[in-house]
């Protein structure tokens, strides 16, 4: 093991893929001096201007011409630079590189990855501050991951570039600091598959990027007060492992998901229909949300925090069903 932050496990996973496979090349805006927040330092020093592309300013070209390149036979990393931007190529992703191996009766894979740095970081207001996993996850032909550890970081994204599907990649811009232990061997993480983040009995909660961090903190505060939560980490929202949150609603009967998007619309929304259509005998509670309200973010600080979904919101609602439940 070696400890890592969330950033340098992802740079340390790209430069093991790049070493291993010739194919495997990055492109975006200003990658050449690091990217945005260092996430590629170093690595144009390695392999050159050709490997780690600086492309011009227009997502919709780099889009574009990522998704010719993957259907030629190379695997892309695309660098998006905010979720958001990657809006203006929303038409590449979601009408090409999504539907292309099933329009084409599977002559051609798309095997590409698109890094969407995404989440509120202090004072990027309405444009660069947006989580907009739920898009991603309603198109066919995409796989949604949204890792919330080092570890995680570089398991994951490995195994994004060695998929032959897109692989939309949202890693929160947040944590890139965060610290932890990362596994020095070449660790490959399957998609749909979720991590316990810590055992309980009494109420499940899902969640997963930064968010996650908040859920753990909530548990924390729970325990205080002697409730048992149980907090699982999706890691990737399509495929999600719906297994592992059955499980978990059969021991507490208690389901409650939070998430830093807003809540309309939200991922949560799909977990929390799955769960009461296939677990409603074992619910003790009606399944609760924990998410942003439907209001853009602002750049002030205090309205920004007014949207933001606190281990103290989340610990109220938990309480909540508990009081109320059996």
């Amino acid at each position: 093991m070696t400890v890592m932050t969330y950033a340098d496990a992802a740079k340390a996973a790209l430069a093991e893929e790049m070493r291993r496979d010739p194919l495997v090349w990055a492109v975006g805006e200003d990658l050449g001096r690091g990217g945005v927040f260092g996430q590629y330092k170093g690595l144009v020093e390695e392999f050159g201007p050709d490997r780690i592309s600086d492309a011009p300013i227009s997502e919709a070209a780099i889009m574009g011409a990522s998704v010719g390149a993957a259907m030629a036979g190379t695997r892309p990393v695309v660098e998006m630079r905010f979720a958001d931007f990657a809006l203006c190529a929303v038409d590449e992703l979601v009408n090409q590189a999504a539907k292309a191996r099933y329009m084409l009766g599977g002559q051609t894979n798309v095997p590409m990855v698109i890094r969407e740095p995404m989440g509120i970081w202090r004072s990027s207001a309405a444009q660069h501050s947006q989580s907009l996993e739920s898009w991603y996850t309603h198109i066919p032909g995409l796989v949604v991951v949204v890792p919330s550890t080092p570890a995680d970081n570089k398991g994951l994204l490995k195994s994004a570039i060695r998929s032959d599907d897109p692989v939309v990649y949202l890693e929160h811009k947040n944590i890139w600091g965060v610290e932890g232990d990362v596994p020095d061997e070449d660790i490959l993480l399957p998609f749909g598959k979720a991590r316990i983040e810590r055992e309980g009995a009494d109420i499940s909660i899902v969640s997963w990027s930064a968010q996650l961090h908040v859920a753990s903190e909530a548990a924390e505060n729970l325990q205080k007060k002697g409730i048992s939560a149980e907090v699982i980490d999706l890691r990737t929202l399509w495929p999600w492992d719906k297994e592992a949150v059955f499980s978990s609603v059969e021991k507490t009967g208690r389901l409650l998901i939070t998430h830093e998007s807003v809540a309309v619309g939200g991922f949560g929304a799909e977990i929390a229909a799955t769960v009461s259509e296939h677990m409603f005998k074992a619910l003790k509670h009606p399944v609760r949300r924990c998410a942003a309200p439907r209001v853009p973010i602002s750049y002030a600080p205090p309205l920004e925090d007014m949207v933001r979904v606190t281990a103290n919101n989340i610990v109220d609602v938990a309480t909540t069903m508990m009081d109320s439940g059996n």
